[in-house]
């Protein structure tokens, strides 16, 4: 079932009923993180829950740029209306794909703030305003999601250990 998700801005990062932060220490330059994000293959090696990414825009991206992202659970349709070249993005879903409604809004923020020419902290934001079906499951539904989003920047971090080649 398709569902619509409402637009948001930066300021529902700090309105949002459920909101979930982490970050990690990545031991590269904030540009190369950056620049892994942009590489759509990238993102199912090292965040567990994505199956594909197809960006929907063609580069250069910045504010306005559309992606489709396959989950194990859902498709989310993301829209970016922040992109800072670099160093942070943010979208919101437009819209997902799931057996039932998930989402009255998501939006995702990304942060990478250099320590020094080779090290930097990556700070991952979610925000979400849960449809009915989520609610209704909330202590179960938050806990996974909690586990899930705080997963993300360890799972970053250890990718770029390894090589992310």
């Amino acid at each position: 079932m398709r569902a619509a998700c409402r637009p948001v801005d930066a300021s529902f990062f700090e309105s949002a009923p459920w909101r979930f932060r982490a970050s990690a220490e990545l031991a590269v330059a904030a540009a190369s993180a950056f620049a892994i994000f942009e590489d759509a293959a990238s993102w199912p090696k090292w965040f567990s829950s994505i199956r594909d990414v197809t960006w929907t825009t063609r580069p250069p991206f910045g504010v306005g740029t559309t992606r489709t992202v396959r989950l194990s659970t859902a498709t989310v349709y993301e829209h970016f209306f922040r992109w800072e070249q670099g160093t942070r993005f943010s979208f919101y879903l437009v819209g997902h794909e799931a057996p039932v409604p998930l989402f009255r809004a998501l939006a995702e923020d990304y942060v990478l703030e250099p320590l020094d020419a080779a090290r930097c902290r990556f700070t991952y934001s979610v925000a979400i305003e849960p449809a009915l079906a989520m609610r209704l499951t909330a202590p179960i539904s938050r806990r996974v999601l909690q586990r899930m989003f705080e997963a993300g920047p360890a799972a970053f971090a250890r990718f770029l250990g390894r090589g992310s080649g």
